[in-house]
């Protein structure tokens, strides 16, 4: 076995991010000076066209604004999405956000902002339209893949890791979608109905976070909050997002997202997107309207000069005025794209390194991985996850072709809506597995899901079976047999029968489920399902990223960023048809739900197994007592007990004085750390005031007095070491 990759990654990703362009990003202050010396020079209709979106399909990009000519500011180009470039061809189909969560690598989350900031300058990309931080509040939501998982804390470091690569490269990082917008069905009907502490401590949470990182740009979302739209709710745009979390950029709304002109202009929506009432029809709620609405007095121009205000000092915040690429996209008429080529052979071993860091080993019975081929003589693949889409993978808006990658095709390495993007390629498992293994080792399989037969035949006398199957979703425009937030739990295409008849055939099987999240997995205790491998959604190097770790060329070292349930029913939160979707479960939501109720997961939140083991000693605890914004510092040594090298990634959760009304713990810190067989390094936790505080109506956020614990382990659930300290 050989394990060097994990190496090459950590210090790979390390120097890259050294080494990358220096930016030409200003601070605020600089970049409001820029942006008031434009502005004040603009007349009322100029200012409006940057608040404006140019209509759908009439632009290069999937949203572009008016351009100003003396004073010259250019038409600003937006474009999906959170994983890359859409509507683009010669770019790279990287990782989804899941997968970046799912590594707990800030290192690793950083360099794959970097690299998708980079590919979208390159483009001509003004905004990017990600990160997506909608909390992975139900289990079937359709969208979870795109954002970072169950927990806020998770998400607020992995979001503020992207809002610093992404802008980095000079492109304005937009999150999305501001606030409340956890599921697909209805999304743009629905009231989310969370009382303000919920509110604060979870959804607003990643939000806060990325603005103390610089974040640029926020979308507002479909939903209504207090029987309000989102985007032209004051206390969600105003109170909140720009007053009480000090925001100074600018907010734009989703697309078809703005219902009106006075009630979104006063309410906080400063940019309208793509422009159009209804996608289309050439009309605007701002445009003329808005100017009419100023010359009325219904919106004064002092706040449409806060609207270009913001707007310009975001492009001048990242350095979008110096040297700035030309739009070279052509969203809607990709036959006459001009070939500019983004992605790299660097871009491309990332995306396999990052894959393989991602990849959640689940189960691993009796040592079973990794293989080696010196010992095979046959392997068997069978499942169409494992195999090659029949047609092309594009983020196109052309019929019958996978349209934005909603279909159920091939192996399964991204889930569709706007979050989408070209694949230029894609290296399936089967031929993954197959080139690692090399030509001696005989490599049989089988795509048909459905033949269980033909399949338990197949995978009888094969040295090792690999049983390959998917969960997709997608978002609410397109509908795959039905789903867009998933309709149940349950893996698709015969999953379920085809690894019983595979198991039952086989003593020696692995189970590997592409899946956008949790899935039920009645068939887990099997005594010949050796190992459950979970490799998420890895993008376009999906079979090599795979078999890196089948092989041991690296060590897996991915934790679950979400909860894997024994039963639906034991989530705190679940997809409602209903207009009012109430967030009953307040604060208890994923794992603290599960701690909450004593419910046993399957597989706990952060959980991941490794080829090697760890232990933990020597937790220590100093407190600051106010001297700086760090209340308390927590030590740990972790040692690497096996005989391989490996990765682990301690982690430390809180569980805050009784009378604070916490659920029973939660993260507030995670390291990745690399670790030679039979070495041992000491990791450092920081807990500041913001993590050890709570939202009350009364005081805003509190630090409760009282004794704090401090737990860190390798999972939710498990525990390693434990420590006191009071405030």
């Amino acid at each position: 076995m050989i394990f060097t990759s994990l190496t090459t990654i950590a210090v790979c990703a390390l120097a890259l991010v050294q080494g990358a362009p220096t930016s030409n990003e200003r601070s605020w202050e600089e970049a409001y000076a820029k942006a008031e010396s434009v502005i004040n020079q603009m007349s009322l209709e100029q200012k409006v066209g940057l608040a404006t979106g140019m209509g759908w399909e009439n632009t290069l990009c999937v949203g572009q604004t008016f351009e100003s000519k003396s004073p010259d500011f250019p038409s600003l180009c937006l474009q999906d999405g959170p994983l890359g470039t859409r509507y683009a061809s010669n770019g790279t189909a990287g990782v989804s956000g899941i997968n970046a969560a799912a590594t707990f690598d800030r290192q690793l989350m950083h360099k794959r902002a970097e690299i998708i900031g980079k590919e979208s300058r390159d483009k001509g990309v003004h905004a990017q339209l990600g990160p997506s931080v909608d909390i992975f509040r139900a289990p079937t939501g359709g969208r979870g893949w795109e954002g970072f998982g169950e927990d806020p804390y998770l998400q607020g470091i992995s979001a503020s890791e992207y809002v610093k690569g992404v802008q980095s490269q000079n492109v304005i990082a937009t999150a999305k979608h501001f606030l409340l917008n956890n599921q697909e069905i209805n999304r743009t009907t629905s009231n989310s109905d969370a009382d303000d502490r919920t509110l604060h401590e979870i959804y607003a949470w990643p939000y806060a976070r990325m603005i103390e990182a610089g974040l640029t740009s926020v979308m507002c979302s479909y939903n209504l909050y207090e029987d309000v739209h989102a985007c032209e709710n004051d206390k969600l745009l105003n109170q909140i997002l720009k007053k009480d979390l000090d925001f100074k950029g600018f907010v734009m709304s989703d697309w078809g997202a703005t219902h009106s002109t006075v009630a979104s202009a006063n309410g906080g929506l400063d940019m309208t997107m793509p422009g159009d009432i209804v996608m289309g029809d050439g009309l605007s709620y701002y445009g003329k309207n808005l100017t009419a609405a100023v010359e009325r007095g219904d919106v004064s121009e002092e706040r449409v000069t806060d609207m270009a205000l913001r707007i310009a000092a975001a492009h001048y915040k990242v350095g979008q005025d110096k040297d700035f690429p030309e739009t070279t996209l052509k969203s809607f008429d990709r036959a006459n794209e001009p070939e500019v080529v983004v992605t790299s052979d660097e871009h491309i071993k990332f995306v396999r390194d990052i894959g393989a860091a991602s990849l959640v080993l689940l189960s691993n019975n009796d040592g079973t991985l990794p293989i080696s081929s010196e010992n095979l003589n046959k392997i068997a693949i069978i499942g169409s996850d494992a195999g090659p889409p029949s047609v092309p993978l594009t983020s196109s808006l052309s019929e019958g072709e996978c349209t934005d990658l909603a279909c159920n095709d091939g192996t399964y390495a991204m889930g569709w809506g706007s979050g989408s993007v070209d694949f230029p390629y894609i290296v399936t498992p089967t031929e993954g597995i197959s080139k690692r293994a090399g030509e001696s080792v005989e490599v049989v399989h089988t795509y048909n899901d459905w033949d269980t037969e033909a399949a338990a035949e197949l995978a009888k006398d094969a040295d090792i079976a690999f049983v390959f199957s998917k969960a997709p979703a997608g978002e609410e425009y397109l509908l795959v047999d039905g789903n867009n937030d998933r309709k149940n739990m349950t893996l698709w295409n015969n999953g379920d029968n085809l690894i019983q008849a595979v198991a039952d055939a086989n003593k020696n099987t692995v189970v590997v489920i592409h899946s956008t999240g949790p899935v039920l997995m009645p068939w887990i205790d099997h005594e010949n399902i050796k190992a459950v491998v979970w490799p998420g959604l890895p993008g376009q190097e999906t079979g090599n990223s795979l078999a890196d770790v089948l092989f041991g060329d690296v060590n897996p070292s991915g934790r679950l960023p979400y909860t894997i349930a024994k039963n639906e029913e034991d989530y705190a939160a679940h997809i409602s048809p209903e207009y009012n979707i109430e967030y009953t479960e307040k604060l208890a939501l994923g794992y603290r739900h599960f701690d909450a109720n004593d419910i046993e997961p399957l597989f706990a939140f952060g959980y991941g197994l490794s080829y090697s083991t760890f232990e933990y000693e020597k937790i220590k605890i100093n407190t600051n007592r106010g001297k700086n914004d760090v209340l308390a510092t927590v030590t740990a040594f972790v040692k690497n007990t096996g005989d391989v090298d490996g990765a682990e990634v301690p982690q430390a959760y809180i569980s805050f004085p009784e009378s604070a009304g916490e659920p029973p713990k939660v993260l507030r810190g995670f390291e990745r750390v690399f670790i030679k067989a039979g070495q041992q390094t000491k990791v450092t936790f920081e807990f500041k005031k913001i993590d050890l505080s709570i939202w009350t109506e009364e005081s805003g956020w509190t630090v409760p007095e009282g004794e704090y614990t401090v737990h860190v382990g390798s999972s939710s659930r498990d525990i390693h070491q434990t420590a006191t300290f009071s405030l």
